[in-house]
């Protein structure tokens, strides 16, 4: 069933070539179709196009699809083009003429459109509510390990002295900044489309406020040229919000595989949570954390994907817009896996509280110990040229009881404004 069927059939390579994987990934959006068909035939029924009787009849049927959808027994059929036409079949299997009115002053582009803003819009919720929970996960540590030094480096050469608490708390407020993004892709998200109709509205009188407010949505796209113009770049700025995310999480999981190496030996994680190796039984691999920075870096070109697929298209609907689904969908997976992930075997981390003891390590305190010499009166270009020519000599003695006392710094890392931060991010 095609719901542009005139009554003959296109060739098969055509219906295969032009569905292409809409009907796998339209069952992820199935529910939502369900929940706009529902407002749709509510406001049918409020302009008089429907009748009580009948609206409460297709509220009921579409009950009855939903729970088809939430226990796995919805399926779409080869013989079904997309979602829209087999929901849209169940409703005439079961109501007859009732069904067949659902699709009253509306286009198959609408439902998409909607269908799409609603799953982008609680996507993006249940990524926030990760990310949360990511960043708490990482500030419990930063406060657990916050006075344990670790050492920091710059082209990857020794720099100075870091700690344990501020390398958790960088990355829990760089999630902060993850989560400005996600909540900008909210805001495009969370405006109604529904009622464009294939892209220039309906000559029916329907009630868009009504949809706006019976889906939930905080407003309406006005323009319903606009609301057609919004396939793609809701799916867009979703994923410039998804690869903001997933580049703090291939970031630190390349700090960590990194730090587990034996050349560094920071850090460790128990035996259940990494793999070996089939011929070296010593190995102990990060796996987990090498597909979240490899997953996570796929992630971070799916903006590029969707700009190249949309430019330069002109207003109105395009079939190219169909593609936007099987980037998107499988994005959104992908990065509510790796947050996953990443906050389960975070949780796990073992500290090496004993790492500067190391003699290779007395360098990281060359800037302090160059610092004190500036506080005691000489100025700062002779106490560089000093302290350079006692390492160039072997004569340096390293002084260990540092002080960096100002906000952010390793000795006031400012935990309590950092979580403060975040709970406004969340507002």
């Amino acid at each position: 069933m095609k719901l542009w069927d005139k009554g003959f059939s296109t060739d098969k390579k055509i219906d295969i070539f032009t569905v292409g994987s809409d009907r796998e990934l339209d069952l992820v959006i199935a529910k939502y179709d369900v929940q706009a068909s529902r407002a749709h035939g509510q406001m049918l029924g409020k302009i008089g196009l429907l009748t009580t009787d009948e609206v409460a009849k297709l509220e009921q049927a579409l009950d009855e699809i939903q729970l088809t959808i939430e226990n796995g027994t919805f399926t779409i059929e080869q013989n079904f083009e997309d979602v829209h036409s087999k929901i849209e079949y169940v409703l005439t299997e079961k109501l007859g003429d009732t069904g067949k009115k659902i699709h009253t002053a509306r286009s198959r582009n609408d439902q998409v459109l909607v269908a799409v803003h609603l799953y982008l819009k609680e996507e993006l919720q249940q990524i926030i509510t990760q990310t949360k929970a990511l960043f708490d996960t990482l500030m419990e540590l930063a406060r657990k390990y916050e006075t344990v030094l670790l050492p920091g480096y710059t082209h990857l050469q020794i720099a100075m002295p870091s700690s344990f608490g501020l390398w958790f708390s960088a990355y829990a407020e760089s999630l902060i900044d993850d989560v400005y993004f996600i909540k900008a892709a909210q805001k495009i998200v969370d405006q109604n489309p529904l009622g464009s109709a294939a892209g220039y509205g309906s000559s029916f009188p329907i009630d868009r406020e009504f949809t706006t407010e019976a889906l939930h949505f905080s407003t309406l796209k006005y323009n319903v040229v606009a609301a057609q113009m919004s396939r793609g770049k809701a799916e867009k700025s979703t994923a410039f919000g998804l690869s903001s995310v997933a580049g703090t999480l291939a970031k630190m999981g390349m700090d960590i595989c990194l730090y587990m190496s034996q050349n560094f030996d920071f850090i460790s994680f128990p035996d259940e949570l990494t793999t070996g190796s089939s011929i070296m039984p010593h190995k102990k691999n990060p796996d987990v954390f090498e597909l979240i920075r490899g997953k996570c870096n796929k992630i971070q070109a799916v903006p590029n994907q969707l700009a190249m697929l949309t430019t330069n298209l002109p207003s109105g609907y395009h079939r190219d817009l169909q593609l936007t689904k099987e980037i998107i969908v499988p994005a959104i997976q992908e990065l509510k896996s790796c947050l996953e992930m990443m906050t389960f075997s975070i949780e796990n981390i073992r500290v090496n509280e004993h790492i500067l003891e190391d003699k290779k390590y007395d360098y990281l305190f060359s800037v302090d110990t160059l610092n004190d010499l500036v506080l005691s009166g000489m100025p700062f270009r002779d106490a560089y040229k000093k302290m350079g020519m006692e390492i160039h000599e072997g004569t340096f003695e390293p002084k260990r009881d540092i002080k960096h006392t100002h906000l952010g710094s390793l000795g006031n890392i400012g935990l309590d404004q950092i979580e403060a931060k975040m709970k406004e991010a969340l507002k």
